[in-house]
Order: structure tokens, then sequence, then C-alpha cells
């Protein structure tokens, strides 16, 4: 059992810009697109006051099956956003959920530093650009572009390809200055429901990188298809999964369901 207490343990929120994202409670935008202002901060306002640490901001879905969006889409959707926080809501920590350079570099022109939610598992401009602005990086497993995921069913050891990846990571790292990076080994992408459920059971191999570990778990479909259930009842299943993603070294939970995260963190710290 890994002591709680040597650790520190964040929820990041999971806020979609999207009108398409595979959970319809995360989602922020009005039929057709239509950016609510109202509506997103209110949204902000009570993931804060129920314990969110991290509020991601994400723009372009990359859901399984989900359609692209330009990058001006894209940025058309999360400009407002940011400038909104940026006026209202000053000082919260932001995370933004991209896996374009060009987004990143206009959202720090915009906001200043904030975390880089890349789905992507990084491009070389992507990591230039994040060792220039010495901003944090979440490195994600996967293969491919996130529109273009392929299944990992080639590989016998999910887990030892994902040591691999993350020793290459290491290297590219070291080789563009990016110095804080997190740890994401990337449950629901471009991986069976057998191995997402082999990585949260092997999930304390990662200790080894040294580096904090987001799981990225709630109301996944490895979670809800097996069980014969939708996303929208899959409370119960993502709160059973952080905690032992827990269990396994993940300091930072990314979750749609701020306070019952809360509680689950709450209920690990007293083990």
């Amino acid at each position: 059992m890994i002591d709680p207490r040597s650790r520190n343990i964040e929820i990041m929120g999971i806020v979609n810009l999207t009108d398409d994202s595979f959970y319809e409670g995360s989602r922020v935008l009005r039929a057709g697109g239509v950016f609510d202002g109202e509506l997103f901060l209110s949204r902000v306002d009570e993931m804060v006051a129920q314990g969110a640490d991290i509020l991601d901001l994400g723009a372009c879905s990359t859901r399984p099956g989900s359609a692209s969006v330009s990058e001006e889409i894209e940025w058309g959707r999360l400009e407002p956003a940011l400038r909104l926080l940026a006026s209202d809501r000053p000082g919260l920590r932001l995370s933004i959920d991209t896996f374009r350079p060009g987004i990143v570099s206009r959202s720090f022109d915009l906001i200043g530093s904030f975390i880089v939610n890349d789905v992507s598992g990084g491009s070389e401009a992507m990591w230039t650009l994040v060792g220039e602005l010495a901003v944090p990086y979440v490195a994600m497993h996967t293969r491919g572009t996130p529109l273009e995921m392929g299944d990992l069913t080639d590989y016998e050891d999910i887990v030892s390809e994902l040591v691999s990846f993350f020793r290459n990571i290491i290297e590219l790292a070291d080789a563009h200055g990016v110095e804080d990076w997190i740890l994401d080994p990337g449950f629901g992408f471009a991986k069976t429901v057998e191995q997402n459920w082999l990585l949260l059971s092997e999930l304390g191999v990662f200790k080894q990188f040294g580096r904090p570990i987001l799981a990225g778990l709630s109301r996944k479909s490895f979670l809800y298809k097996p069980l014969g259930i939708t996303p929208a009842e899959a409370l119960p299943a993502t709160c059973a999964a952080n905690l032992l993603a827990l269990q396994g070294g993940a300091s930072i939970l990314r979750v749609h369901d701020i306070a019952p995260a809360r509680q689950v963190i709450e209920v690990y710290s007293r083990f």
C-alpha cells in the first residue's frame, strides 16, 4: 500500500467545450455549438466549490469515432472561455486538452502558463514549443493521431509496451528541456477492454519513472461496456476504478464528477 500522505493527490475536472463529447453532462456548449458563458462559469464555479484543483478545458473531441474539427474551430470554442476566465475567474489552475501546438501558443499568449494535456503522445513541434514555453506537459500513451488510433491487439504485453514508450518520453523531455511532465497511461486510447484493466492492475509499475501519474478513467467504455450500461450510469464504476488507481500510485484523477472523486480520495486517505 502506498501511503497517501506521501504524495499530493489532485482532481482534474473535465470541462468540454464541444457539443459531441461522449458524456453529455460534461458539455458547456448549447445546441449548434454556441458558447454559453453563464453555463460555463456555473460549471466552473460548481467544480471549484466541490474541490477541483485543476480545470481541464477541451475544445476538440477525441472520443472514438468523433469528427475532426479544424484548428480555427477549436480556437473559436476555446478563446471565449479563456477570456472569460481571465477576466472573471483569474488565478484558477488550468489545463488545456489539445494536440495542436498552435492552440498551445495562442492560449499561452492569452492567459500565460497552463498544463498542456496532449492525447497524441507529442509531436516534435509540440515538444519544442512546450520546452520553449516551460509549461507543464501531460505525456499520454497512444498510437497514431487522436482520430486514427489503432487497437493494440498486436501487443501481447501492453505493460512492457508502455514502459518502453515512457522511457522514450524521458529522452524526448530531456532533449527539449521539458522538466515538468506528467505520466498518463492513456486509459481508453488504442487499447482493448482487457488491456485497460491490466494497465489499471499494474499501474504501480510506472512509479519507476518518478513522475506524477494521471489516471483518466471517468465513465470510459472499458468500465461501462462490460456492465451493459451507459456512460451516464457509470459513476459507481468510475469511483471504484479511481480507488484502484490511487492504490496503484495515481496522483491526479481526471474526472467529470468532482464531489464523488473527492470522497474517494478522502476514503483512500483513511486506509
